[in-house]
């Protein structure tokens, strides 16, 4: 598809991935529902997609809404009649799948309280005969048996966003290692064996966006060669990361107060490498604004 539907429902056998699918959709901007109560459903969607934030919506439903299953062809035209485009997703696997994932995952089957002391077979089963006329209603039909998770979520991108995918962010983050290392950092550099400006007292009061700070760090010779050493490493690793489906990549470059050395190289980083991101480059300043 090349242009997202404002309204997807997934739904399919329990273990096929409806909650992947859900976090793929949240990723894409969906604003998700999981099993609300179907007398709820058309009502919220409705209140979303008015909403000019919340313009996308995932409903996730599985076989415990009995009550949608019970009325599915009512459901989805409601659903439909709320004016915005609408699309169907039966997720499926087959049983030696099902039956391998719910023995690593070790989650009991939806169905097993309401079937108690029944085997795992046998409950899929029962799964798959209730959900016969969802999927024969289903816009799309995605077997998951053969997919890894990384492949999985590339299908479900392409499926979902069509030519909009996403592309992924990174964002670079200066910090300085005396208020503590950002929990969100995917890689950190330790830059404090550059000269400090801190002790320099006519820079020590101006930030790393001073041109005369900026000027002191980065014509460095061993600033100069951490820079390049720095995007020969990431360039060829951001196509990579991107295709693995991260969202947003965090680079962390970490000082003494975040103030200086790391707000320096941060925008002089994100400068080199905004030419070959695989998406944009955001930087942001954590503590520029604590002090040294």
């Amino acid at each position: 598809m090349s242009q997202a539907s404002a309204i997807v429902v997934v739904t399919g056998m329990s273990g096929a991935g409806r909650s992947t699918a859900l976090h793929v959709l949240e990723d894409l901007g969906y604003y998700c529902i999981d099993n609300l109560p179907p007398p709820l459903v058309s009502h919220a969607v409705k209140l979303c997609t008015e909403d000019a934030q919340k313009p996308l919506v995932g409903i996730g439903m599985d076989v415990r809404t009995r009550a949608f299953l019970d009325s599915v062809d009512d459901e989805v035209e409601r659903l439909r009649n709320v004016g915005q485009p609408t699309q169907l997703v039966f997720l499926d696997a087959e049983d030696p799948v099902l039956i391998r994932r719910y023995s690593e995952s070790r989650r009991p089957h939806p169905l097993s309280s309401e079937h108690p002391g029944e085997d795992l077979p046998t409950l899929i089963a029962r799964e798959r005969e209730r959900l016969v006329p969802l999927r024969a209603m289903a816009d799309r039909v995605v077997d998951t048996s053969r997919l890894n998770a990384h492949e999985f979520k590339q299908h479900l991108v392409h499926l979902f966003a069509g030519d909009g995918a996403p592309r992924m962010t990174t964002r670079v983050l200066s910090f300085g290692f005396k208020h503590g290392s950002p929990a969100e950092a995917d890689v950190q550099i330790d830059v404090r064996h550059i000269p400090n400006p801190h002790f320099v007292p006519e820079l020590k009061p101006r930030s790393g966006r001073d041109p005369a700070v900026a000027s002191y760090v980065l014509d460095r010779p061993e600033t100069q060669e951490l820079l390049s050493a720095l995007v020969n490493l990431l360039q060829p690793l951001l196509p990579r990361y991107a295709r693995e489906g991260k969202v947003v990549l965090t680079v962390a470059i970490g000082c003494t107060g975040g103030r200086h050395r790391s707000v320096a190289i941060t925008e002089e980083l994100a400068r080199r490498l905004s030419a070959e991101a695989p998406g944009p480059i955001v930087v942001a300043h954590r503590d520029i604004e604590r002090g040294g």
